[in-house]
């Protein structure tokens, strides 16, 4: 949660501030007419990442656009046939800050409405911006939610010997009855040499430290990690669209802020 102190610039709910605590040192508030690629760059491709996704990621805007001061990352259904011919039933869009800003240890934030239904995957996360491949060079995922648990968001670190199904995480859910998709939360982690916390509007549910990993396993976050934001269409863990998921879906991003100590 943006708290108000000494260094305050603005108090208003969602309004960008700094505190004592915390100092700005990265944040894009789209309230531009278009992405700003010298911040993020598109991710395009279709061929599952990893993870046996159906989606072909695209940098049209019909799959991203920016309105009202939102992000809008637009999950369709369409054949849709990309480079090197590759086929897939639906598109979206994935961006990242790789090679435009990553920053080791601080707070980490978005405010974000998720979309809902039976495989879709909406996700903000970061991966080690080192040249060891994944998972030698650590992922955080602060924020992912599969459709079929509309009050329950995951948050996980993936890194050698703790990788994949075998990552260290914990759910957080809301009170009974309330939905992710139906208001925007704050998704936040504080990120110390030493620990990671995760929060959901301001309330820690999850801490990670070295003493959390698997016996031998390598504590891999001591170096800058670039941040992710995409939604997926299917995946091995929140399986695949059925008869009852509906499109387009849609993840709206109102902000994303970094902070240091």
């Amino acid at each position: 949660m943006i708290r108000c102190g000494i260094l305050l610039l603005a108090c208003a709910a969602g309004a960008l501030a700094q505190t004592s605590e915390w100092k700005l040192t990265w944040h894009d508030e789209f309230d531009q007419a278009q992405l700003d690629r010298s911040k993020w760059e598109y991710v395009v491709g279709g061929r599952g990442f990893g993870n046996r996704e159906l989606e072909y990621y695209t940098g049209r805007a019909q799959n991203l656009y920016l309105e009202n001061g939102m992000l809008t990352i637009q999950a369709l259904k369409e054949d849709y046939r990309g480079a090197g011919g590759v086929k897939r039933g639906f598109t979206s869009a994935r961006i990242q800050t790789k090679g435009k800003f990553a920053q080791a240890y601080g707070k980490f934030e978005a405010r974000i409405k998720v979309p809902y239904g039976q495989g879709i995957w909406p996700a903000f996360w970061m991966m080690g911006d080192v040249a060891a491949g994944w998972p030698e060079n650590g992922e955080i995922d602060i924020m992912e939610n599969i459709g079929r648990e509309p009050s329950m968001v995951h948050g996980t670190v993936h890194g050698p010997g703790y990788s994949g199904a075998h990552g260290i995480g914990a759910p957080f859910s809301l009170p009974a009855g309330e939905r992710f998709c139906d208001d925007f939360h704050v998704f936040a982690v504080e990120w110390e040499p030493q620990a990671i916390r995760w929060y959901v509007d301001g309330k820690q549910y999850h801490e990670v430290t070295p003493a959390s990993l698997p016996a031998g396993a390598k504590w891999v976050y001591d170096h800058p990690f670039y941040i992710l934001l995409n939604l997926a269409v299917g995946g091995e863990w929140p399986g695949y669209p059925d008869a009852t998921s509906q499109f387009p879906q849609t993840m709206v991003v109102d902000y994303v802020r970094v902070y240091g100590r």
